[in-house]
């Protein structure tokens, strides 16, 4: 099997920082409900929402950093 020459240079994705928080923030909140006692739905809305913004937080950060 030969190699080509002219293959293209493996390409590296940057991590999007949003999308992998919100994730574990949603993964994290689906969880809890699933174990017993179940919270008080306004505790998680305001977890839900610090969360998020942390997240955002987070990504503006990243992406300032990223274009130096």
């Amino acid at each position: 099997m030969a190699r080509d020459p002219e293959r293209r240079p493996r390409q590296i994705h940057r991590t999007d920082w949003l999308a992998l928080l919100c994730g574990l923030l949603f993964v994290g909140v689906g969880i809890r409900y699933l174990i017993p006692p179940t919270p008080d739905p306004v505790s998680i809305l305001l977890i839900l929402v610090i969360g998020l913004g942390f997240s955002a937080f987070v990504a503006i950060i990243a992406k300032a950093v990223r274009h130096r």
